[in-house]
């Protein structure tokens, strides 16, 4: 594959910048931050409106460490194209770095309009409500995420933990239980379930 893009590249303008988003991905994917930053100027430089090359610029400044130029990226890329997915999540995950809940639930909220059954947004919102403290609305984005993926042991934990601390031991043990069928090695889930018992 980077072959065939590392040939693709010496063709026209936005050839050359689709070559360079790819080989900057796959070099992001096998952590060659130096190359995949390389690549990521070069699909930049050579069309400016890519927005999945101000993605990878942005996933490259991020892997970095300066997640407020990242966002500039992110945001740039979502200037021309709205509905470019990767830009807005990368933008939201930026935003929850930073701190900035606010503006991180708005990205996932916007994301979850475009991708209601994104198990990711779905995860990310209950993750952000946890944060803000509100553990209601965390438990609701967890109960439609456990209806996209209905086994996932981490989820059914998080369930089972958010429950016990609003004081609803049944649904607790419920949540824990079906997080011990899927995935019985988890010491924390194990610890929770043998309390119970003992109570």
């Amino acid at each position: 594959a980077l072959e065939t893009l590392k040939m693709l590249e010496k063709k026209d303008s936005r050839v050359k910048s689709a070559a360079a988003t790819n080989l900057s991905f796959l070099y992001y994917l096998g952590n060659e931050l130096e190359q995949a930053t390389n690549y990521a100027d070069l699909a930049v430089n050579s069309d400016r409106y890519n927005p999945a090359a101000l993605t990878n610029k942005g996933n490259t400044v991020f892997a970095n460490g300066d997640c407020e130029k990242a966002a500039e990226f992110y945001k740039e890329a979502l200037r021309n194209d709205s509905l470019c997915t990767e830009a807005l999540y990368n933008l939201g995950l930026t935003y929850k770095k930073l701190n900035r809940i606010d503006e991180a639930l708005d990205c996932f909220l916007k994301l979850h309009a475009i991708l209601p059954n994104s198990a990711q947004v779905l995860y990310q919102l209950a993750s952000i409500y946890q944060i803000m403290e509100d553990p209601n609305q965390a438990i609701e984005w967890l109960l439609q995420l456990i209806s996209v993926v209905p086994t996932d042991p981490h989820v059914l934990s998080k369930l089972g933990n958010l429950y016990d601390t609003e004081g609803d031991k049944s649904q607790a043990f419920h949540y824990y239980s079906e997080s011990y069928r899927y995935f019985p090695s988890n010491i924390e889930v194990i610890e929770w379930l043998g309390a119970y018992y003992i109570d």
